[in-house]
């Protein structure tokens, strides 16, 4: 895994990638080395780099802030990264060799982990496994098939409620 790191205005970033640069394994941004992190778990990596949010790691980038926390993390069902989820497709290994280490990894040191990777999170029955392997898990709602909403068309006003267990993906779901 190659880590690559950028500090501008009191926030230090690193970025976690695959030595070939298609596998972006986790982002994280750090105002506050003393408070935990927020960590947000979504389909997959977009054009955000450790240098450059874009539009959802902005949206999740300010919700952590709002909560007090000391940074944000972000990390995905699938590590491939690319612009539209049916790309994934496309991918022979979308998860990436390395990817569901650091999210059990990233989960523990959390303050919060919100679940958000939205309907395609279905596809290979990816986000019902996670969301069956992961303990504590908050959502920013979920969708009418049981989804946790992506953050980037959830309102600042909706906050994380707590996602029991018992209550994620039926069985079969």
């Amino acid at each position: 895994m190659i880590t690559r790191r950028h500090e501008a205005g009191g926030t230090r970033s690193e970025a976690l990638y695959s030595p070939c640069g298609r596998y972006r394994y986790g982002l994280a941004r750090t105002w506050d080395a003393q408070a935990a992190p927020v960590l947000f778990v979504m389909l997959n990596p977009s054009t955000a780099t450790e240098m450059a949010n874009d539009p959802t790691i902005h949206r999740c980038e300010t919700r952590a802030r709002t909560m007090g926390a000391g940074g944000v993390k972000i990390a995905n069902l699938f590590a491939w990264r690319a612009t539209r989820p049916a790309d994934l497709r496309c991918a022979e290994d979308p998860e990436g060799p390395e990817n569901a280490a650091l999210l059990a990894d990233w989960a523990g040191g959390a303050a919060m982990t919100v679940a958000a990777w939205g309907v395609h999170g279905a596809w290979r029955g990816a986000g019902p496994a996670l969301a069956r392997r992961l303990g504590p898990l908050w959502h920013l709602g979920l969708t009418r098939d049981g989804h946790p909403r992506h953050p980037l068309y959830v309102a600042y006003r909706v906050t994380p409620e707590p996602w029991p267990a018992a209550e994620r993906y039926p069985v079969g779901g």
